[in-house]
């Protein structure tokens, strides 16, 4: 059976701080999951158990202009850099990630080298909270 998972955060009370140049977002709610294959390592990591294809999506409202990139054991993925250039709008990524190793580590992280620190918009549009996505799904 090929696995899928959603882990998600919402702000507030997730990531409240700025998340540094370098750092990785924290997802640390469990949404559905098909209990195979995909696990968390801790708030913002995230085990890949079989070596194969994922089909990765990931969704969060940045307060400023900002990117994102996907990690694969650590190692930013040059494919896999999303961004937004207006105050509070979504960044959007969408990638196949292919793994090689058994439990490969994937994160979403603010890269190295952009703009400064990135700030998880609270409320965006209105007064609930604003969630962030991570959708992880094993294609092969």
């Amino acid at each position: 059976m090929l696995g899928f998972a959603n882990f998600y955060a919402l702000m507030p009370p997730d990531n409240p701080d700025p998340i540094d140049n370098g750092e990785d977002i924290s997802f640390p709610r469990n949404g559905p999951n098909s209990d195979t294959g995909i696990t968390r390592a801790s708030d913002d990591s995230f085990v890949l158990a079989e070596p194969g294809v994922y089909q990765v999506l990931f969704v969060a409202t940045g307060s400023q202009s900002s990117q994102l990139v996907l990690t694969l054991n650590g190692e930013e993925l040059p494919y896999a850099v999303f961004g937004q250039n207006a105050g509070a709008s979504q960044i959007v990524g969408m990638v196949l990630v292919e793994t090689t190793a058994a439990d490969s580590v994937l994160t979403v992280r603010n890269p190295e080298g952009t703009g400064g620190p990135l700030t998880l918009t609270p409320t965006a549009g209105g007064t609930e909270p604003v969630s962030a996505q991570l959708i992880i799904t094993q294609l092969q």
